[in-house]
């Protein structure tokens, strides 16, 4: 059929025609934007799961929604080469000009601005990043000290503060949170811990791999009780045929019964796999209806785009060390796997493997669902490195 009329995204947070499984949770930070607007205390949630289930597709919807009821919206994503400090810097700049326009909140955001400046001088940002054009005075004392866990909060109060005196909120939407420090997350907890007892307009809502939730449980005792922590998972099969076969029935395409299952069976549910699958479904039929042997005919295809673009670069960031481990763990068969058999499997005691676990876990690679214990964050991995090593024992 034709490519043009392809209605699946396959890609990196690409948006997906339909957006399965995904309801309680958009309306969970629909109430949440709602009340913050409305004056009460919303609280905020990070979501959490493996890779390629649709989480960042989840922030962005929500920030669709927040745009929509006039929010001040920060996007960031976290990544190893940046700071918090870094990455959150110009993001509030640009929100506090905005609300300074407004004779009602002039006066706090041009203080938010002085605090800022303050900020990012102790920090270590580049002053030329926030100016602002005009001589805003000092504000000593505040957000100055050079402790993040007490800088960022004071600044992040002043930004409601504004915000509150504009009559607006502020989302502060956040992906791949999993690659902050454990000094920045605690920095994040305690600022919105402290505009919610101000009562100000501000949430956090975010998004991580499963080991986030240790991270954040370690960085404040109460993060538990300031964040839900909902766990984004593969589609259930209704979930999934949803996903698949509404938008080929909204371009006249209909998808058998049988070739829904098939997809199914190989993607296991998950969201990123379900929009290849059904992309290459599409391109290889002839159409108006695919069938389960279209569905076969996919594969290959299907196989190779998943390989090269979702796939391989992740094997590609790491060291021939780091390979090995993967490969035995991957050998095993699906996880999680105690961290005594990856050893075994890996020919080393197990005190000398684990650098290599921790320096997979830091890259978002693994994750340790118990104690002891180890894990793909990316589905099916397991799956591709067999087929990328299909004897093990050259990599030995």
């Amino acid at each position: 059929m034709d490519l043009a009329t392809n209605p699946y995204a396959p890609g990196a947070g690409s948006r997906p025609p339909v957006i399965a499984g995904r309801d309680d949770l958009v309306a969970t930070a629909t109430a949440t934007l709602q009340r913050a607007r409305n004056g009460f205390q919303g609280k905020s949630f990070i979501a959490v799961g493996l890779r390629g289930v649709g989480k960042t597709v989840v922030l962005n919807k929500v920030q669709e929604l927040a745009e929509d009821s006039n929010y001040h919206v920060i996007y960031m994503e976290a990544h190893d080469d940046a700071s918090l400090a870094k990455l959150i810097v110009p993001q509030l700049r640009s929100a506090l000009l905005k609300m300074s326009r407004t004779e009602s909140a002039k006066a706090l955001a041009e203080r938010g601005l002085r605090i800022l400046r303050n900020f990012a001088k102790t920090i270590n940002v580049k002053l030329g990043e926030i100016e602002v054009g005009v001589d805003l005075g000092e504000e000593a004392g505040t957000a100055d000290s050079g402790d993040l866990s007490n800088d960022l909060p004071e600044l992040i109060q002043a930004v409601g503060l504004a915000a509150k005196a504009r009559r607006t909120a502020l989302a502060i939407l956040i992906d791949e949170m999993q690659y902050f420090s454990q000094l920045e997350l605690s920095a994040l907890v305690m600022s919105i811990h402290r505009v919610n007892q101000r009562g100000l307009p501000i949430v956090l809502l975010g998004a991580g791999l499963p080991q986030l939730l240790a991270k954040m449980g370690d960085s404040r005792s109460y993060a538990e009780r300031l964040f839900d922590f909902p766990r984004v998972q593969a589609l259930s099969y209704s979930d999934a045929r949803k996903a698949i076969s509404e938008p080929a029935a909204d371009n006249g395409v209909e998808f058998t019964e049988a070739a829904l299952k098939a997809i199914f069976d190989v993607t296991r549910g998950y969201p990123y796999f379900l929009q290849e699958w059904g992309f290459v479904s599409w391109n290889v039929a002839k159409g108006p209806v695919i069938t389960e042997a279209d569905v076969v005919s996919a594969r290959p295809e299907a196989m190779r785009r998943l390989d090269e673009s979702f796939f391989r670069m992740r094997l590609e960031r790491m060291t021939p060390t780091e390979r090995k481990y993967i490969i035995a763990m991957a050998y095993l068969g699906p996880g999680p796997h105690l961290s005594g058999d990856i050893a075994k499997a890996y020919g080393a005691k197990v005190s000398t493997v684990a650098p290599l676990r921790s320096s997979l876990i830091a890259k978002g690679m693994v994750w340790s669902p118990a104690y002891g214990s180890t894990e793909f964050t990316v589905p099916l991995f397991d799956d591709f490195v067999r087929r990328e090593f299909p004897d093990k024992s050259v990599y030995e």
